[in-house]
């Protein structure tokens, strides 16, 4: 017997999926469609693959959990069973109350309606009356900032506007449980802050969130608890300070500078670019997982694309061990006469870190490839990770203190002046950086 504050409870729950495949391996992208194009009749084995084993939880109304893990861990299944988009192959689900979820942008819409009567629509499915639907009419208009297009078929919405009235949807029609699949994956900043300050009021009001990010600071700030998912187990549970700071170090005693994904079929990507490697290297361009803070850092993307387009942006995000990005980089950030040349087939790039900027501590590399403003190609977990000793600074007082408990994200060493109130101010500043470190070209 369930005590009345509980709304959801999850029992033995597994999942398994038939995965065909062919038995000959192809090393690209093209080769894989130019032999399924040859040979489109040709039988695929088949083998069994466990995405969910034997899950068993509870969440308490009101309760805000987040789920982190892996791409491939079993997030985003776990996530489509409980809105009851698909059949567990075994186990049991008790949901007590109305179940809202935006787990990818269109989630639930028809595409050949409008947002006017997709709005409807949604709120039918969820088991509410028109009237009610009328009361959050406008407000989940004015979220979603559609007004303009409120009577143009969805399917020639944008993404974001697809990702915008989708989650305004969902967070207004006042489901009791509310599921959320990645809401950051889509939209510009100011609409990301948007979202998660509306997830945290829907919290306020007693509703349950279960949230998967792979913005870790957002799950701290947001979660009072956090579940950790790994091939298709749950491995933690607890304190989202603890679970995400497990998560991040763990295996750090071993740190991976270089991770390779050989088999085409479990290359991060889709049919446009599939990731072949990632490293970190050193200053002399050798793989390393101890880096200095007083040399270059050298992160290197490897990739196969199978055609060019204009909005392509490859890049990382750089992580602590608090699960805070410390900055997101992409090939294209700077004027187009920088950006590196690619080319259809295999490319690599590299993206220099200056010396003289990060902090000692631990930090990971997570891949994060995409059409800008269009959607995700890779938006991966953290996949490498190094150490930094801090090592760049001459200064005596750097030395007699602490080095493992200097404060900050970052430490840079910046330049200091004297400026007088005279008319010779001017002679006594410094246009010189302490660190200028010679231009280095990206591989392409």
């Amino acid at each position: 017997m369930l005590s009345n504050d509980i709304a959801l409870a999850v029992r033995g729950l597994s999942k398994i999926y038939n995965v065909a495949h062919n038995a000959e391996r192809h090393t690209t992208i093209r080769e894989a469609l130019l032999h399924r194009l040859k040979t489109p009749l040709q039988s695929r084995q088949t083998e069994e693959f466990c995405a969910l084993q034997d899950v068993s939880f509870e969440v308490k109304r009101g309760e805000v959990v987040g789920i982190i893990g892996r791409n491939g861990a079993g997030k985003s299944t776990l996530l489509k069973i409980l809105s009851q988009i698909t059949e567990p192959t075994k186990g049991e689900i008790d949901l007590y109350g109305r179940v809202g979820s935006l787990l990818e942008v269109g989630t639930g819409f028809h595409q050949e309606l409008t947002g006017r009567e997709n709005i409807f629509l949604n709120g039918a499915i969820l088991g509410m009356k028109r009237r009610e639907i009328e009361r959050q009419f406008d407000a989940i208009v004015d979220f979603a900032e559609v007004e303009g297009f409120l009577d143009t078929p969805v399917k020639r919405y944008s993404s974001g506007m697809h990702m915008r009235l989708a989650f305004s949807v969902a967070a207004h029609l006042n489901p009791e449980i509310l599921i959320i699949d990645e809401v950051l994956a889509v939209g510009d900043a100011a609409f990301q802050k948007k979202c998660l300050g509306k997830m945290d009021d829907v919290a306020k009001q007693g509703r349950t969130v279960l949230f998967v990010s792979h913005q870790l600071s957002a799950v701290k700030s947001l979660c009072s608890r956090v579940m950790q998912i790994h091939r298709g187990r749950i491995v933690q549970d607890g304190d989202p300070q603890t679970v995400v700071n497990t998560y991040l170090t763990s295996g750090t005693s071993e740190l991976t500078a270089e991770r390779i994904w050989s088999r085409p079929e479990e290359r991060p990507g889709n049919a446009l670019l599939s990731l072949t490697a990632l490293r970190v290297l050193d200053s002399n361009g050798e793989l390393s997982n101890t880096c200095h803070s007083s040399e270059t850092i050298i992160i290197e993307v490897e990739f196969d694309l199978a055609s060019l387009h204009s909005s392509l942006c490859v890049g990382i995000d750089l992580i602590n061990r608090d699960g805070i990005i410390v900055f997101r980089t992409n090939q294209n950030d700077r004027g187009e006469q920088h950006w590196p040349e690619l080319k259809i087939g295999h490319n690599k790039l590299r993206c220099f870190i200056p010396p003289g900027l990060l902090n000692f501590g631990t930090y990971a590399v997570a891949p994060k490839i995409g059409l800008h403003a269009i959607a995700w190609v890779v938006n991966g977990d953290a996949e490498v990770r190094f150490d930094v000793q801090l090592d760049h600074s001459d200064s005596p007082f750097w030395h007699s203190q602490d080095p493992y408990k200097f404060p900050g994200v970052l430490a840079p060493c910046l330049d200091w002046s004297k400026v007088d109130d005279g008319a010779n101010a001017d002679s006594n500043s410094s246009s010189s950086l302490p660190y200028q470190p010679a231009a280095q070209e990206s591989l392409s």
